[in-house]
């Protein structure tokens, strides 16, 4: 009898390692090495000619390889606070603008060291703040030899040191998520707890690509707020709403280890409404019209939690858990 039981414990749970192991190779460390390669890149370009004209389509390599990965905010993206080192997002209080402002008015030195810029408040590193340095029309028009290109340089090396950091710490925790249960394993218990991990930086992904990259902006009807869309100044806003969404469907795709055409048929439809939709800043929530189709649009990215929830969730036995994009 014993015997037998363990052989069902080990039939039950092998269905959670084979979508762990598939999400792992498949989706979280290419994407890990991508954002990493990218930020190499934007550094790279920024040691050679630091001006924002020439910054910009390093940048926005960078930033769509980071909306690869986003989502992932568990593990080796929580130490250290490296997710927020990158994306200090959302900002309601408008930290970023006075971090930066202030790291340039008094020219701080911290700048020549990547040691000590690391030390800066994230809300003066990472995506977010070299955006405000690269876009913002009164910060942008800096020349070779002025402080905010040593500013821009130090902004690079920071995202090419902290992606260099996850693509290495992501291999070993890997490692731990594709052992779990294993005797000695004290990080993942048992195979479930790994599966799970992934499923709730699946669905947590989609809440706040639908919460926050869509509410935000939404506001409520009488008061929008299009000026808290993520990434407006850079134009990016619905950008990453369909990137985020291309890599939550491969999350997805390779987590079920299994056909879901429920989940399929719903991220297709979720895109085809961000593709058809002609507002890149989401300006357009201020008019009834426009405010439709946004709203129209995160419908369609909430809907998509339920064929999820059954065709992932259900067969692999969990639920999602606490991610860090929960808050408190």
């Amino acid at each position: 009898m014993r015997q037998a039981l363990a052989v069902l414990s080990l039939c039950l749970a092998s269905p959670a390692i084979a979508g762990v192991d598939a999400a792992l190779e498949e989706h979280v460390l290419p994407e890990m090495d991508r954002f990493a390669t990218a930020t190499e890149d934007l550094a790279g370009v920024a040691e050679t000619d630091c001006r924002a004209e020439v910054l910009r389509p390093a940048y926005h390599d960078a930033f769509d390889a980071w909306l690869g990965v986003s989502h992932l905010r568990f593990g080796p993206m929580e130490e250290g606070g490296r997710a927020l080192a990158i994306a200090f997002w959302p900002d309601n209080r408008g930290m970023v603008g006075r971090t930066v402002a202030r790291l340039i008015t008094d020219e701080d030195p911290v700048v020549q060291s990547v040691r000590d810029f690391a030390e800066v408040s994230v809300a003066g590193r990472g995506l977010y703040a070299m955006e405000r340095l690269l876009y913002d029309p009164t910060l942008a028009a800096y020349g070779h030899g002025d402080y905010s290109c040593a500013l821009a340089v130090a902004m690079a090396r920071d995202l090419a040191r902290l992606g260099r950091g996850l693509a290495r710490d992501w291999q070993a925790h890997a490692r731990s998520m594709e052992t779990a249960g294993d005797q000695g394993n004290v990080t993942y218990i048992g195979p479930r707890e790994a599966a799970q991990a992934l499923y709730t930086a699946l669905v947590s992904g989609l809440k706040f690509t639908a919460d926050q990259r869509l509410g935000l902006p939404l506001g409520t009807f009488d008061r929008p707020r299009p000026n808290l869309a993520e990434a407006r100044r850079s134009g990016r806003s619905l950008r990453n709403v369909i990137l985020s969404l291309q890599a939550l469907e491969g999350l997805a795709t390779a987590l079920a280890d299994r056909p879901i055409p429920e989940t399929t048929a719903a991220f297709a439809r979720a895109l085809e409404v961000a593709r058809a939709l002609e507002d890149p800043v989401f300006a357009g929530v201020t008019d009834p019209t426009g405010r439709l189709e946004v709203e129209i649009l995160q419908q369609r990215i909430e809907a998509l939690v339920a064929p999820v929830t059954n065709e992932i969730g259900v067969p692999l036995g969990v639920s999602t858990g606490f991610n860090a994009t929960d808050g408190d």
